[in-house]
């Protein structure tokens, strides 16, 4: 199986993992998803000084903290958390982070099923990328 023939790929190549920012501060790499796979793997990238609003989704999310530093939120419980540190965000459950000192806070997370939006907000990042592709032709 390879991306070429339209499967889920078996590697993953992060310097060709699609990314959008989702807001000032917040950017997101997806890494698994996108090729019909039931989860999504996403780096969530939070950057020094930056907060990402307190909020709930549908899916479920489980991580851990792939580098940096930051106080995170998970429903009425508040920790500081690390490098290879791991949570679980059950669905609906309200989250939030704020990155500490100077390095990006960034999680790997899981979630099930898949963000669709991460999948349609993909699309328009690659579509704009296409476009200013054409227009420094």
């Amino acid at each position: 199986m390879n991306e070429k023939e339209g499967r889920i790929p078996y590697f993953i190549d992060l310097k060709r993992a699609p990314r959008f920012s989702q807001m000032e501060g917040l950017e997101t790499i997806v890494l698994t998803g996108l090729h019909g796979e039931k989860m999504m793997m996403v780096l969530n990238i939070t950057k020094p000084g930056h907060t990402v609003p307190l909020h709930s989704h549908p899916h479920e999310q489980i991580g851990m903290v792939y580098s940096g530093k930051a106080v995170l939120r998970i429903g009425d419980e508040e920790r500081i958390v690390k490098k290879g540190d791991f949570y679980c965000i059950p669905a609906n459950v309200p989250h939030s982070d704020t990155a500490l000192g100077v390095t990006p806070f960034i999680m790997l997370d899981i979630f099930y099923p898949v963000r669709e939006d991460f999948i349609e907000k993909c699309k328009k990042s690659m579509e704009r990328k296409d476009k200013d592709e054409m227009s420094d032709m």
